[in-house]
């Protein structure tokens, strides 16, 4: 299985006033094509940090991150936002929908700023709508919908460029249990069903459990794995 990204002594820091703290301290990590990932640990254990620079929306300290061999850094800031707009499809706890909008405009926007036909991307977004199950709702706006049905909209919308690798930071951090489970049973199926590699931050271990491999961070930095999680 070929690697898709490689992070080899990956430090962030930021600056509070006059002190410099680490959120993350030497990691590495290989994320292979097609797998899924989880991504577990206590708050400030550097999850999110960590798939923000995976996804480009955040640049290292220091370290090297590698997408197909190829030194994700060394872009500009232009070329970094067209590589996550073509690449990359993000899902957040916040789903971050233009309320005044409906959910097939919603999920049209990405490929409208991609510049594609306005035919063509109502006629992908209407059928990443019907994936997602939400075929019956197009027309309603975020107000309209419920917290899962949002999700949905954001998922979809995340997809609708069929990037190579979808981003979750807690994307069920504020639904219920059993809308929770719902959206991860979702995500398995699109992942299945596309192959796309996918990488989730998620304090859920229960749902950790059904990704191919788990990452626990702990201070900034990847704990051994235990058998049950290579």
């Amino acid at each position: 299985m070929s690697s898709l990204l490689e992070v080899t002594g990956l430090c962030k820091d930021y600056r509070m006033g006059a002190e410099t703290v680490q959120v993350l301290k030497g990691i590495d990590l290989a994320i292979s094509s097609g797998t899924t990932t989880a991504l577990v640990g206590a708050s400030g254990a550097g999850k999110s940090t960590l798939l923000h620079i995976l996804g480009a929306l955040d640049r290292p300290s220091s370290g090297r991150v590698t997408y197909k061999g190829q030194d994700l850094f060394a872009r500009s800031d232009r070329e970094l936002a067209d590589f996550r707009s073509s690449t990359i499809g993000f899902v957040f706890q916040f789903h971050h929908l233009l309320p005044e909008f409906t959910a097939l405009e919603n999920v049209m926007m990405p490929a409208l700023i991609a510049r594609k036909e306005r035919r063509q991307a109502e006629q992908q977004a209407r059928a990443i709508l019907g994936d997602v199950g939400l075929e019956h709702r197009l027309l309603h706006r975020p107000g309209e919908l419920s917290g899962g049905e949002q999700q949905r909209v954001a998922i979809a919308r995340a997809l609708i460029l069929e990037p190579e690798l979808l981003l979750a930071d807690e994307p069920t951090g504020n639904l219920d249990a059993k809308t929770s489970e719902a959206i991860y049973e979702l995500l398995v199926k699109i992942q299945k069903q596309t192959g796309i590699s996918m990488v989730i931050v998620t304090h859920n271990e229960r749902i950790a459990a059904r990704m191919e491999r788990v990452v626990r961070l702990l201070d900034g930095l990847i704990l051994p794995c235990t058998t049950e999680e290579v």
